[in-house]
């Protein structure tokens, strides 16, 4: 069974896509990127504060499949400047204070709207 998650407090899909899927008690997130969902604008003033609204926006999503962080069982980011790993990974890290989910980090050539950082992630639920 699969059913399609959507919440207003995250930012439309901006292509054919859900911004994920909940099948068998586990969530499948599309990539975030730094849309504020309420003005629609970009939070590109620095990649802390970019990184801040992408997992504020992945926050949103998992709320609304009853689910958090805590939830987590795999992150992608992918990020266009391999030098601000670590201000994005420091940010990362506030949400996932306890047993961080696996992840891995990929430098890209080019994002969705030229932004710094994408992030995807599934969860499960039991």
């Amino acid at each position: 069974m699969k059913k399609v998650i959507y919440t207003k407090n995250a930012p439309k899909a901006i292509g054919p896509y859900s911004q994920a899927i909940l099948s068998n008690n586990t969530l499948y997130t599309s990539g975030q990127i730094a849309i504020n969902p309420i003005s629609g604008d970009l939070i590109m003033d620095s990649i802390t504060n970019e990184t801040h609204q992408v997992m504020k926006n992945l926050q949103a999503v998992l709320e609304a499949a009853e689910m958090n962080f805590s939830h987590v069982l795999k992150c992608t980011i992918f990020l266009k400047d391999m030098s601000q790993y670590s201000d994005i990974n420091s940010v990362y890290a506030e949400y996932f204070d306890e047993n961080p989910p696996a992840r891995e980090a990929v430098q890209v050539s080019v994002l969705p709207k030229n932004v710094n950082v994408e992030i995807s992630l599934i969860a499960h639920k039991l």
